[in-house]
């Protein structure tokens, strides 16, 4: 997953020019949790999409998570339509590695999903996540809903906050409307629960070890 070593966005322009349809199948059922990868998902189902390096491993996380319906990796927040891994990967398509996760508000609120997010990797990197260097890994939350913008906008502060305390940087996490960022595009067959098939395969998720409060309940401590 070291993928393409480009840390400048590309210009719209520049982009590859891509697809108009996928250029591979995507499974139908989640490998670990055997639920629908597309929909459709019970009443009540919200989906929130989020970047945090390489995917692989953040997937695992949420779909671990109690509450979550389904996950897939793939791909968010570029140009070009319906992208290949490696034309993610050449820093040409804009787009980021995203976990797209369908849960249950009622079981896991989405703050409760952010404060996971946060605290799963360093949101100070920029375009990389450790030792994968590239556009495609920086950090981002694309929200769907309203209560999930204001659970981002509230959980990026109290985090920036708890991140400086700890001798950090500022936050580089990219917060958008997933209508502003564009479509989610499914990733190859391969990436979809990858640890589940290949579970001694790399993982680059790492924290930085500072706790994220939860809205209201006080300041982070290192």
């Amino acid at each position: 997953m070291f993928g393409s070593t480009k840390m400048v966005m590309p210009a719209v322009d520049d982009a590859l020019p891509g697809r108009p349809v996928p250029a591979y199948p995507v499974p139908a059922t989640h490998a670990v949790l055997g639920t629908p990868l597309k929909g459709p998902w019970p009443d009540g189902t919200q989906v929130l999409y989020v970047a945090m390096g390489c995917f692989w491993g953040a997937e695992r996380i949420f779909w671990q998570t109690p509450g979550v319906v389904t996950t897939a990796a793939g791909y968010m927040g570029g140009y070009t339509p319906n992208p290949t891994y490696d034309e993610a990967c050449s820093g040409r398509t804009g787009h980021a590695e995203t976990v797209m996760v369908a849960y249950d508000p009622s079981v896991v609120p989405t703050a409760q999903l952010l404060k996971i997010f946060w605290e799963s990797h360093d949101p100070t990197q920029g375009f990389r996540q450790g030792n994968d260097r590239g556009t495609q890994y920086r950090s981002a939350i694309y929200w769907t809903t309203d209560e999930q913008r204001e659970a981002a906008e509230a959980t990026y502060a109290s985090y920036a906050d708890g991140l400086k305390a700890g001798g950090y940087g500022d936050v580089t996490t990219e917060v958008r409307g997933a209508a502003d960022a564009g479509e989610f595009y499914y990733a190859e067959d391969y990436h979809q629960q990858y640890l589940h098939k290949v579970p001694n395969g790399y993982c680059g998720i790492a924290g930085t070890g500072v706790s994220c409060p939860l809205p209201g309940t006080g300041p982070a401590a290192g």
